[in-house]
């Protein structure tokens, strides 16, 4: 055989193995978007739901067209079956029966309408009492597709062993769902954390109650592998998301800042300046120890005496300006410590 046949031959199943390869790709397509049937209205087999659920409805039901569970391009997209089950009993109402049953899965009302003194009883409270169905039998159809990324650490969370239905938080007909709004997001997770709503009333505190920082820009309501559902593994590492000037490297660090921002602060808010749990020098003094003049008295400084200058105006930090960490080199007096 020549060089010319055999180049040939090579040519030959090259393209074979290219038309191959060409259907096999074509055969693990996605499926085609669904398509709706005559009688539907805004999701594939619908019918068998708005033929009585209908615009009229009082709870909009249509309204789930204008999300992403209502996307017809997308072949994930679910329909009212998926959700509510079969509910045979409840579409074919019975001869003799004065109530139609209630479909085979409810999830309950809007929460943002319930009356907010209401809210925790009715929603919370013996495993939801807006509805028949277990919280796992409804947050099992929601998590058949809503798995992973942030949603990892769901299964042990504190709000799943608190039994907390994906549906107490979320709305899914709603064409937008307001939890997702920082403002309201708030006042949500207040319904449940009164604690936490007292500490934001404070003077000193992150902006959430004027809707600039929402509860999720730190926590995790769907679980985390850091404590209290922190965003990020550490408490720094989520203080660091927004404060990163004070990330460092530094040539002299502070040790609470790399250790934990809460020693020294209450995220939430307090009536210190800078969200400090205590205002200075008696926040200072809780670590370092009384000599010189870190241990003095707490009372104003008197005329001629520069002992007591930690209680003037902005305290210990009159001197020690960058008490996160420092540039300045290590000294054996000490007397650049944490100074610019």
């Amino acid at each position: 055989m020549n060089m010319r046949k055999r180049s040939r031959i090579v040519a030959t199943v090259i393209l074979a193995l290219g038309l191959g390869f060409g259907f096999s790709a074509n055969a693990e397509e996605k499926p085609a978007a669904k398509k709706l049937d005559k009688n539907d209205v805004v999701m594939q087999g619908d019918a068998k739901c708005t033929t009585c659920h209908d615009e009229t409805s009082s709870y909009p039901v249509l309204a789930i067209g204008k999300t992403k569970h209502g996307t017809l391009a997308d072949s994930r997209t679910p329909t009212c079956v998926t959700c509510h089950g079969e509910s045979e009993n409840h579409t074919k109402k019975k001869e003799g029966q004065k109530e139609r049953p209630k479909p085979d899965r409810t999830y309950g009302g809007m929460y943002l309408k319930t009356p907010t003194e209401d809210r925790v009883d009715r929603y919370f409270g013996r495993q939801g009492r807006a509805t028949d169905t277990p919280v796992g039998d409804r947050n099992e159809v929601c998590l058949s597709c809503h798995q992973g990324g942030k949603r990892m650490h769901w299964a042990g969370s504190i709000h799943e062993s608190r039994d907390v239905a994906c549906t107490n938080c979320h709305q899914i007909h709603a064409s937008h769902d307001r939890v997702r709004d920082k403002a309201a997001q708030t006042e949500f997770c207040f319904s449940c954390h009164k604690e936490i709503r007292a500490l934001v009333s404070r003077q000193s505190h992150h902006p959430l109650k004027e809707g600039k920082v929402g509860c999720s820009d730190c926590h995790n309501p769907h679980g985390s592998a850091g404590q209290k559902q922190l965003q990020r593994e550490t408490v720094v590492d989520t203080c660091y998301q927004c404060h990163m000037e004070k990330r460092g490297p530094f040539v002299r660090t502070h040790q609470p800042v790399q250790e934990d921002c809460t020693i020294c602060h209450n995220p939430h808010g307090t009536n210190n300046a800078n969200l400090l749990k205590l205002r200075q020098p008696f926040l200072c003094q809780q670590c370092h120890e009384p000599t010189s003049h870190r241990g003095q008295v707490g009372t104003l400084a008197s005329t001629g005496n520069t002992s007591t200058s930690g209680m003037i105006a902005r305290g210990c930090v009159n001197c020690h300006t960058n008490i996160h960490g420092t540039n300045n080199p290590a000294n054996v007096s000490n007397e650049r410590t944490l100074r610019r």
